[in-house]
């Protein structure tokens, strides 16, 4: 006779952005439901370990299993990490920094428990894309995320004079990210390629205590000096 197993749902568990005490911008919640599941897929256990011990120091490390979500990890692979909820035990999908799918991986693994008829928990956790929106003053009910910038400097030009004109027309914030390296390079790229009144917002280091959010016009930033180098930044511009 064949039995129905109920099955186990898949919460996105959202991380901090940076080493403040998780619970000082975490709801109590993530505690609970980190307290009560063992199966993760993370983007890297060490890290994922590191935050789960913070959260619930009491937790048992060896009962923990992992499967891992980055740029190595097969397309072959995916169809079986939500095998643990097939059997009807709840399952964590952990982001290394901010919300899991939301510019971080776990797309493919939410759409294979939408398939699967898995039921997804989103978890209440900061996203610098959407605290940096918050605190720009720019449109915050049209707005475009584009990820990363073009690499090259001509198709990068291209790209912002393309989403500039599409602020303009649409009255649309838009918004982006750059390897933390190149933070400074591109902001002076953007003051040198964008009209000098519109609009740009910079959003660093967003609720740590170097926290850094400013929005002022293009021909403003030419006379602001400060250093983005390897801090963590959100852009947004508008026209």
């Amino acid at each position: 006779m064949k039995t129905n197993t109920k099955k186990g749902k898949l919460y996105l568990i959202p991380n901090r952005l940076g080493d403040l005490p998780p619970l000082e911008v975490l709801p109590l919640s993530i505690r609970k439901i980190i307290n009560e599941i063992d199966h993760y897929i993370v983007e890297n256990e060490k890290v994922a370990r590191h935050f789960i011990k913070k959260i619930v120091p009491s937790k048992s490390q060896p009962s923990l299993e992992f499967k891992l979500l980055n740029k190595f990890t097969s397309d072959l692979e995916i169809p079986n990490f939500l095998d643990a909820c097939e059997q009807g035990i709840n399952m964590g999908l952990l982001s290394d920094a901010g919300c899991p799918g939301v510019a971080d991986p776990g797309a493919q693994v939410v759409s294979l428990a939408h398939q699967k008829d898995i039921k997804v928990v989103p978890l209440v956790g900061p996203s610098s894309i959407l605290l940096a929106l918050m605190s720009s003053g720019l449109n915050g009910q049209n707005f475009t995320f584009h990820g990363y910038l073009p690499i090259d400097n001509q198709e990068r030009k291209q790209f912002v004079k393309k989403i500039e004109k599409s602020s303009i027309d649409q009255e649309q914030a838009q918004i982006f990210i750059e390897t933390p390296y190149r933070n400074n390079k591109l902001l002076i790229s953007l003051t040198s390629v964008l009209h000098s009144a519109t609009r740009i917002c910079v959003a660093v280091d967003l609720t740590l205590s170097t926290e850094y959010i400013k929005t002022q016009t293009a021909a403003e930033w030419k006379k602001t000096s400060i250093d983005l180098h390897k801090r963590p930044a959100i852009f947004i511009i508008q026209g």
